[in-house]
């Protein structure tokens, strides 16, 4: 079964940085491959749903829609993707030391059925790459910091 994973620490509130995740339309601005992202459902939470729109091989468009399963706040916010070709359950999961730092780990994790099977070095690399953008959401929120 594939899996992708990363972990950062972030200088801002633990507070700060799930409500910042938990409002998917934030993902244009820290994950690349997001085209489009509008929320899909009347509230935030456990169930909401997202239309995203992600940039696919030779820059083909692909859906990814996806909807919250779990919603603990400050601490796990869990998706599964409900649209495109590989259809991932992702994992957020967050702690904050004395310091006011906050570490995010993100996962993600497919079960690939049929044919999908044959894809799944290509969904690893995909997998992977997202995850390490956590790199990407790590400079956004440090440097939306007062004063910086």
């Amino acid at each position: 079964m594939p899996h992708a994973e990363n972990t950062v620490t972030i200088s801002r509130p633990l507070q700060e940085v799930f409500d910042y995740l938990a409002d998917g339309t934030h993902n244009k601005d820290w994950r690349d491959g997001v085209l489009e992202i509008e929320r899909t459902s009347a509230d935030n939470g456990q169930g909401a749903t997202y239309r995203q729109v992600l940039a696919g091989p030779g820059g083909r468009r692909i859906d990814g829609d996806y909807r919250i399963t779990v919603f603990d706040p400050p601490r796990r916010l869990e998706f599964q993707v409900t649209a495109g070709p590989a259809r991932p359950v992702g994992t957020f999961e967050l702690s904050e030391n004395a310091d006011q730092l906050t570490k995010v780990r993100f996962s993600l994790e497919v079960n690939p059925a049929g044919l999908m099977k044959l894809m799944t070095p290509m969904i690893t690399k995909t997998m992977r790459h997202e995850v390490a953008q956590l790199g990407n959401l790590k400079t956004i929120l440090e440097r939306s910091q007062p004063g910086a």
